[in-house]
């Protein structure tokens, strides 16, 4: 398999100044895919951030036990079958699809988006019935069989009070796609800040009526739907924000129900593989999700630290924060402009951002997955080491971060690969990726599960996920690269390995400045050190400012000594916004 040709290979007889032309093309278009990036990263991390707070205020209310767990279960259900019933599609279909009608419907795409929007809100309306109707029977199906009947009922309330979240995902994705299709991307990164603030508050108003000592046995139907509206509301709240920016943009939406003959059979026979996609994603989950609840029975038995799917959960969105602020930005920057290119079959250009998507997430993943790796027990100590969650469950949590860590990167690249096959809407490989990749995981997630011991369970399923993406990227990559005709791939992995250099090295630089200061203060040897450096939440915070601060250093003068241009290139644009 060979690459692309690059601009200069294909310039024979070409005038000069029109190469340069195209090189300063390129860096332009770059330039304002890190620029539209960084908008968005700076609405991510502050909605990260928050989220975090949110996820603090939770945990100190609710700890990591099963208490913890039906609260889990009952408010990922919506997010499930929102997913599950057209989640996946708007996300994958709705963008290329309005960027088409943008182009060649006189009213510029509006009447494509009134009737979608239309179509998708009675969809979700009538399955957000459904699911309430059925929550029994869904709860059951997710959790472990150890539950009691007492901790199924309490898992099924917290289900029926938010599963109304299910329309409010939908309106919250499809405003956000209108805009990002109208290359307005910052609102729809800012608009969870509010989710998270309510949340908070719900959080914060639980605690201060109920203490964080609630168990399944003490929580009382009042606390229950003050949790459960709560947390329905802040999903409301962060699709409405959304409503005058589209005004502000040129957009009302109109209920249309005129929905044959406009081009809407040809997304409903995309979103179809898409949907297929999701299914099986889904069954994957709900493997997780019933060794995950059922952990935490295991840790019970044995006295260890509680862990279970709220454990999982908890480590999960530390291990999505790096994601969602680098990679999720900068695709989201790319995608209009590959679906453009696809369009218009210029599928070498679609190949060129896939690739120079990938070298720009990972000049900026690996040092966090590295940091994540080196420090994650402690991030979980300084996270969510309050309430009901002080101590060693807290410090469990940054352990399970850590290992999750290690799938961070072939998690980004795969994120990029799937959206090269959505370009060129293609979304049946897609379909088969997804197939691949839970045929591996599920396997290993069961094998991992039943050898680990009792007090790494859930280390375990961190672990089966990311090396099933290590293992499935290989296959995708292969595949992407035959429909475009290369992807850059010497180019590619002679970049990730001077970047993976830099940032493996860094990290160690970080963790030993620390380990060397423990040492120091404390006379710490072996097991002590780490006992040490997790021994409180001051501790652990000095720990990660420290160690932080020697990792970013070192990997920036690693980076400018081994000429890793997509790092300088980020920190161009940066100091560029910073001076301006």
């Amino acid at each position: 398999m060979s690459d692309p040709v690059t601009p200069s290979e294909d310039a024979a007889g070409v005038d000069p100044t029109e190469l340069g032309g195209v090189a300063d093309a390129e860096a332009d278009a770059t330039r304002s895919v890190v620029r539209s990036s960084a908008l968005m990263a700076a609405g991510t991390i502050t909605s990260r951030i928050t989220g975090v707070l949110r996820d603090i205020t939770i945990t100190a209310a609710l700890g990591f036990a099963i208490l913890a767990d039906t609260y889990a279960l009952g408010n990922s259900l919506p997010n499930i079958i929102y997913i599950l019933v057209i989640g996946g599609a708007l996300n994958a279909i709705f963008i290329p699809q309005l960027v088409r009608h943008m182009r060649t419907d006189a009213d510029g795409g509006d009447g494509y988006a009134d009737r979608l929007i239309t179509l998708v809100g009675l969809i979700l309306v009538a399955a957000t019935v459904l699911a309430i109707v059925c929550a029994p029977w869904i709860v059951e199906i997710y959790t472990t069989s150890n539950f009691t009947e007492e901790q199924l009922s309490l898992a099924t309330a917290f289900a029926r009070f938010c599963l109304p979240q299910i329309v409010f995902y939908g309106l919250y994705t499809m405003f956000s796609q209108v805009l990002n299709s109208r290359m307005h991307f910052g609102a729809p990164m800012f608009a969870p800040i509010v989710n998270n603030i309510v949340m908070i508050a719900t959080a914060v108003g639980f605690i201060f009526v109920a203490g964080t000592t609630a168990t399944t046995s003490t929580i009382t139907p009042g606390q229950v739907m003050w949790l459960g509206i709560g947390t329905t509301l802040g999903v409301a709240a962060q699709a409405a924000v959304l409503v005058p920016v589209l005004i502000r943009v040129g957009y009302k939406w109109r209920p249309r129900f005129d929905f044959r003959g406009h081009g809407l059979g040809k997304a409903g026979s995309l979103a179809g593989w898409t949907i297929g996609l999701v299914l099986v994603n889904q069954v994957g989950f709900l493997v997780i999700s019933r060794l995950a609840t059922q952990a935490n029975f295991l840790a019970e038995q044995t006295g260890g630290v509680p862990q279970g799917l709220a454990t999982y959960q908890r480590a999960f969105l530390v291990f999505m924060l790096p994601h969602s602020v680098i990679t999720i930005s900068l695709v989201t920057a790319l995608f209009p402009r590959m679906s453009k290119s696809a369009a218009v079959g210029a599928l070498r250009e679609v190949a060129h951002d896939v690739a120079e998507g990938i070298r720009l997430i990972a000049a900026l993943l690996l040092p966090c997955v590295m940091f994540l790796v080196a420090f994650g027990p402690m991030l979980g100590t300084v996270f969510f080491g309050f309430g009901a969650n002080r101590g060693a469950p807290a410090t469990y949590t940054g352990l399970v971060v850590s290992v999750f860590a290690l799938g961070m990167l072939p998690f980004g690249i795969f994120y990029i690969l799937l959206r090269g096959w959505y370009a060129v809407e293609d979304t049946r490989t897609p379909f088969y990726l997804t197939v691949v990749y839970n045929l591996i995981a599920m396997p290993l997630t069961f094998l991992l599960f039943s050898v680990a011991p009792s007090e790494l369970a859930v280390c375990a399923l961190a672990l089966a996920y990311g090396l099933a993406y290590w293992i499935t990227i290989s296959i995708a990559w292969v595949w992407l690269s035959r429909r475009l005709g290369g992807l850059e791939t010497g180019l590619t992995v002679r970049t990730l390995v001077r970047m993976s250099i830099a940032a493996i090295v860094a990290a160690a630089l970080g963790l030993t400045s620390v380990v060397l200061w423990a040492v120091a203060v404390g006379n710490a040897t072996g097991g002590d050190i780490y006992n040490q450096l997790t021994a409180s939440q001051l501790t652990s915070l000095f720990v990660l400012i420290a160690g932080g601060l020697v990792t970013v250093v070192a990997y920036l003068g690693l980076s400018h000594l081994l000429r890793i241009s997509e790092v300088q290139s980020v920190i161009n644009s940066l100091v560029g916004k910073v001076r301006r």
